[in-house]
């Protein structure tokens, strides 16, 4: 079974023109052609409920998504706490998405601290974009993964996803999933558009080489999910060079069994492949 743990859903035309960039098409029929083409069960949408079509897509769960703009008061974070716990009582929603480096706050920062109690009170996840950020509005510092430390220790009971593998800092995403128990990766975005898989792997094999080698270090093949970040990718193309780069031993867990487990996902069923 596989899992997609980390895609977006936005009717915005730029998500449009993004996905033709992949090879897609923006529309959930086309989504669920692929998610039955390529075995894919079930994904796990970045933001709100309000982005997914559940009448014509593939099953799809989602991350609320934490607006930082309405965290710069004391009322602000109130009532985004009393928004978020409305949606977090919903059996579609697993968890909470934090926006680090486009949300110029760390993850320590005391605005995001009641709704990680929150995440952990319900049994949902809380996933951090970490790592490279999209556009020059982006404040990478704030996305470091060295940052989800904090959390993840003061925070015992809840659990925490570190988006892209912190991508370029593999090594410092893969040392805060090792040392603590409530943490892990997902491996979405590390490619983008349409592409062919050996040759993308042969260019930067140095780099494929480096997060496989890391993912050993790790020692824990249950700390790692399979993601996209669609439709900024080509997804059969995806599938195949995560594949290559993620040791074959690891392949059944990491592909669905590890998402479905950290992002307590109801029973699914296998999907039929064309």
């Amino acid at each position: 079974m596989i899992i997609d743990a980390h895609l977006h859903f936005s009717r915005h035309e730029h998500m449009g023109k993004i996905a033709l960039e992949a090879g897609h098409v923006n529309e959930p029929g086309h989504l669920a052609q692929v998610f039955r083409d390529c075995g894919v069960a079930a994904g796990v949408v970045m933001g709100n409920e309000d982005t997914l079509d559940r009448q014509s897509g593939p099953p799809l769960y989602f991350c609320f998504g934490l607006r930082g703009e309405s965290l710069k008061s004391r009322e602000g974070v109130s009532a985004e706490l009393e928004r978020a716990e409305k949606v977090l009582e919903t059996p579609d929603c697993v968890g909470i998405k934090i926006y680090l480096g486009y949300d110029y706050r760390y993850p320590a920062d005391a605005a995001f601290l009641p709704f990680y109690e929150l995440a952990g009170a319900y049994g949902k996840v809380v996933v951090f974009h970490t790592g490279d950020t999209s556009g020059s509005r982006g404040k990478v510092k704030y996305a470091h993964p060295l940052g989800v430390d904090e959390a993840a220790v003061d925070f015992p009971k809840t659990r925490f996803v570190l988006a892209h593998c912190g991508n370029p800092w593999i090594v410092d995403a893969v040392e805060v999933a090792a040392k603590n128990a409530n943490a892990a990766l997902d491996l979405s975005g590390l490619a983008v558009g349409k592409f062919d898989p050996d040759e993308l792997y042969r260019r930067y094999e140095g780099y494929w080489r480096h997060i496989g080698m890391w993912i050993d270090y790790l020692s824990d093949d249950s700390k790692i999910m399979y993601g996209t970040d669609w439709p900024l990718v080509n997804i059969p193309a995806y599938l195949q060079l995560m594949r290559r780069v993620v040791p074959e031993r690891a392949h059944e867990a990491f592909f669905g069994a590890n998402a479905k487990r950290i992002c307590n996902l109801p029973k699914l069923p296998e999907p039929g492949v064309s």
